[in-house]
């Protein structure tokens, strides 16, 4: 028998304590069964990092199992998993998905295997912190809590891009919250109640981009229930340290952007121009540039406020690039059900 100090575990059905727990003003011992899942492609680099974070979670370890999606990896990933699996203090369930190349079919598949009330989602490249779990789990005690976001920082980095995309925020939830069609929250650190995917569906698995913000719409515009915030429920990112990655990443975006145009009709961003491009080259060229590198010698400005400009435009002319050339297939329309 527990200690009587020791907070209340409630049965696997969560939803069902809650009524019970806001009425007798025990809201914080809300400790459902939760399912943690996480989609992992070539992940090998990134899985002691992560599986370190996984163990140092304050959620009660009996309330949690981590669902580990391989999603065809051509490294040792799938290896490693099992192999942590069957040493690791925290319950692993090693996954495979290997038919679809799309982190959101590989999320469907640790979907289908969790038997929790609630469902988590990081990435390989995440770093959750200590208390993200029980911080992100803690607003479904309000029975109209669909989805639950939590903040998106940046971990450390050494070169001038992940300085400037920590300089930008680049990945905060904050930008998704605030989207002006409809808020949604970044599959980088999130959670869904599970009976509201049982009412609007998976992800759809041949969506190779924008998934996170068309499953949190079906949710939301459908009424099921409301979207909190919870800035303290923090996973670190790496962000892009390479013009290449930077500009992949950028791409994607102006192809989520596409895809959800042709979902849900969102406003297309407005194509940028050489002739525009020229000319905020030429400004930052003949007036940021000197006045930036005047401030830098006295300490008061940094290399990112130097290139601000011309990697802000770089990005942006990736992005209206993606949102360009994608098109949505037949196919990536498609909704996977449990």
């Amino acid at each position: 028998m527990g200690s009587p100090n020791e907070p209340r575990i409630p049965a696997p059905s969560g939803r069902g304590v809650v009524k019970n727990l806001i009425e007798t003003g025990n809201s914080n011992n809300f400790l459902p069964k939760v399912s943690v899942v996480v989609p992992i492609y070539n992940g090998e680099g990134d899985l002691p990092d992560l599986i370190s974070c996984l163990e140092a979670q304050t959620y009660p370890k009996q309330q949690v199992e981590y669902l580990l999606v391989d999603n065809n990896s051509s490294d040792r990933t799938l290896a490693i998993l099992h192999n942590t699996a069957a040493n690791s203090p925290i319950t692993i369930r090693p996954q495979s998905q290997n038919q679809i190349q799309s982190s959101y079919a590989a999320r469907n598949t640790g979907i289908r295997a969790a038997t929790g009330d609630f469902i988590a989602f990081t990435d390989a490249d995440c770093r959750p912190q200590p208390q993200w779990l029980l911080s992100l789990i803690k607003p479904f005690v309000k029975p109209n809590v669909a989805i639950v976001a939590g903040e998106i920082v940046a971990l450390p980095g050494n070169s001038l891009l992940e300085q400037y995309a920590q300089h930008q925020d680049t990945l905060s939830q904050k930008h998704t919250l605030n989207h002006k069609f409809c808020a949604y929250g970044q599959t980088a650190n999130l959670a869904i109640c599970r009976q509201a995917l049982e009412k609007v569906g998976l992800f759809r698995p041949y969506l190779t981009t924008g998934g996170d913000a068309d499953i949190c719409w079906r949710i939301l515009r459908q009424n099921i229930g409301s979207l909190e915030f919870v800035p303290e429920a923090i996973v670190e990112h790496r962000h892009r340290s390479t013009l290449r990655e930077l500009k992949s990443q950028w791409r994607r975006y102006g192809r989520s952007n596409r895809y959800l145009h042709e979902l849900y009709g969102v406003e297309l961003m407005r194509d940028i121009t050489l002739r525009e491009s020229f000319y905020r080259l030429g400004r930052w060229l003949l007036k940021e540039l000197p006045t930036e590198s005047f401030k830098a010698v006295t300490g008061k400005s940094s290399m990112v406020d130097i290139l601000n400009t011309p990697i802000g435009l770089l990005s942006i002319r990736a992005r209206s690039g993606g949102q360009r050339e994608a098109k949505l297939s037949e196919k990536a329309k498609i909704i996977e059900w449990l």
